[in-house]
């Protein structure tokens, strides 16, 4: 099984990376937020990855570092979660705040990421919330109720790239856009709505 590749980015987009590891080029499958931390492509790139082979297919999936690997992992031993389904959570949510919500069974807030209705989050809560505190010393202390972060709303950045997209912006210029407004004032944009989002990107690229 494969469960690490370096090597050289051929392309990426918000779901799938191509990497080239001497010569061979592997078709990887990963978040929006894995693949908004990865380089431009022809710079050298390292991802963790989980094989999956099946009788008619075998896909790779890659992480930024292994602990959001057996997070995802983790994340689909629940019943009706699935890869792409984990992938999309991953992407809504980083994993601190993710951890966060599942230990303060706060399905409300899962509910805001893409995939995720009032069932699966709860059940998300209920098979999962004793299972977090593992994750405290690879990603920090879990936070209390009394000191959990604002609700954010997970899938703002992924439809305002859409909207940016459908104003004529290429992908690559929309999320970009996107990322120097996170950059510029992250607290502020881990806040915004979509149309606030939206109105700051096009500031970013007047």
């Amino acid at each position: 099984m494969i469960a690490y590749l370096s090597g050289l980015l051929l392309s990426k987009d918000p779901a799938v990376a191509i990497i080239d590891v001497q010569g061979v080029g592997y078709e990887i499958h990963i978040s929006t937020r894995t693949s908004d931390s990865l380089p431009p492509p022809g710079e050298k790139v390292a991802l963790h990855i989980h094989t999956s082979v099946r009788e008619d297919a075998i896909t790779l999936y890659g992480f930024p570092d292994s602990s959001e690997k057996r997070l995802f992992l983790l994340l689909n031993t629940v019943s009706g979660v699935g890869p792409k389904l984990a992938l999309a959570i991953l992407s809504g949510l980083e994993p601190a705040a993710l951890c966060s919500a599942i230990s303060l069974k706060d399905s409300k807030r899962l509910t805001t990421l893409p995939g995720v209705g009032k069932k699966t989050a709860e059940r998300l809560c209920m098979e999962l919330a004793e299972k977090m505190p593992a994750f405290a010393g690879e990603i920090g202390p879990l936070p209390t109720k009394a000191n959990a972060p604002p609700r954010v709303e997970g899938f703002a950045l992924h439809d305002a790239a859409s909207a940016l997209m459908n104003l004529g912006y290429p992908q690559e210029t929309a999320w970009q856009a996107l990322r120097t407004v996170q950059q510029t004032d992250p607290d502020k944009a881990a806040t915004m709505t979509v149309s606030e989002l939206i109105r700051a990107a096009l500031r970013s690229l007047a």
